[in-house]
């Protein structure tokens, strides 16, 4: 029996989870920025703090996450979505006109999101398709704002 459909039916149920959009982001080992649009990741534990991303095996970026002290979630707010869109199609050089800092961990961090975490790798699980990242945060930032969402492969806004 063909897994195709159960892979079509399990897609189309996860595109009824609406979820926030985020920046997953890593400097390479030579310092260089690296980051992907991901809508995999969540807090994991409070004490100690703990969040978890999954990033596809066969992300192009994946080693540099792998190669890592350090990552950060930077999550996207409402008017952010052409952010989403060159992190998750640009192939090279995304942060190419991107205004971005350096955070305390020595991740990116980009400017104007809604929130940016820095994290700890502390381990990595292979896991079907995927690797997870699990990361103990180490600073975080927010400010007032609305998400932007992802809901039925397409970007939404609250209200």
């Amino acid at each position: 029996m063909s897994s195709a459909p159960l892979s079509d039916a399990f897609r189309d149920a996860c595109a009824l989870f609406a979820s926030g959009i985020a920046v997953a982001t890593v400097r390479a080992t030579d310092g260089t920025p690296h980051g992907l649009t991901v809508s995999s990741f969540t807090s994991v534990s409070m004490a100690p703090p703990l969040l978890l991303v999954c990033i596809d095996s066969s992300c192009v970026f994946l080693p540099h996450f792998r190669a890592a002290t350090s990552f950060a979630i930077n999550v996207l707010s409402e008017n952010q979505q052409e952010l989403s869109v060159t992190f998750s199609e640009k192939p090279e050089a995304r942060f190419d006109g991107i205004d971005w800092l350096e955070g305390q961990s020595g991740a990116p961090l980009i400017r104007d999101c809604l929130a940016t975490i820095e994290c700890r790798l502390t381990t990595i699980t292979e896991a079907g398709d995927h690797a997870i990242l699990l990361g103990e945060v180490v600073n975080a930032g927010s400010r007032q704002g609305n998400p932007l969402l992802y809901f039925n492969r397409d970007y939404r806004r609250l209200g």
